[in-house]
């Protein structure tokens, strides 16, 4: 039996009539899936909940006007649309690379967050420069042109984690439309606890 055909007869399945999303992940098909041992449980790094503020502050429901807030089914929808050649579209892990070294959310691209980048955009050009060119973003007589900007899904750790939000306030305060920003508040602990595969 294919792997296919065992996970459509699955009773772990993301939700009704969705046993798996096939996504891209740097060149190669990985299935997104739920975990099907019941003896799994959740990563230890995501198990804690003492957690001091700051800098592990929990974070809003709606970050900043403008910006959704996503759940998984979007996240895994966004995704999909990604596979099938949606390319204004981009699902971003903006955690350092110490973080995503330790798993990511399969399709997901690592653009990190840079802590010198909170709230201070218009001081770091280059960063400006790099992540406006990452994103669909063109600069026409030295105003920047958001016409063609990606759609940017972005998750971090989970709903105490500062890397995202400081990430959107960075794009925001560099013109970037928050309509095109998604955030994935749950993050990776919020994945993770669902038992959704992890690369």
């Amino acid at each position: 039996m294919s792997l296919s055909s065992k996970i459509a007869m699955t009773d772990y399945k993301i939700c009704a009539g969705m046993p798996s999303v096939e996504v891209f992940h740097h060149g190669k098909i990985i299935t997104i899936q739920r975990e099907e041992n019941t003896a799994a449980t959740i990563r230890a790094e995501y198990a804690v909940t003492a957690r001091k503020c700051p800098p592990y502050c929990i974070q809003p429901m709606q970050l900043a006007p403008g910006v959704g807030t996503l759940g998984e089914l979007e996240v895994l929808d966004y995704l999909k649309r990604i596979r099938q050649g949606e390319s204004n579209l981009m699902v971003i892990d903006s955690r350092t690379p110490d973080w995503y070294a330790k798993g990511t959310i399969p399709g997901a691209a690592n653009i990190a967050y840079a802590q010198d980048m909170a709230g201070r955009a218009s001081d770091l050009p280059g960063v400006k420069k790099s992540l406006l060119e990452l994103f669909g973003v063109k600069e026409v007589a030295g105003v920047y042109d958001f016409s063609a900007a990606y759609t940017l899904a972005i998750f971090c750790n989970g709903p105490w984690c500062g890397q995202t939000p400081n990430y959107i306030h960075t794009l925001l305060g560099l013109g970037y439309p928050s309509t095109r920003i998604k955030w994935y508040r749950g993050g990776m602990q919020d994945w993770c606890s669902l038992g959704l595969t992890v690369i």
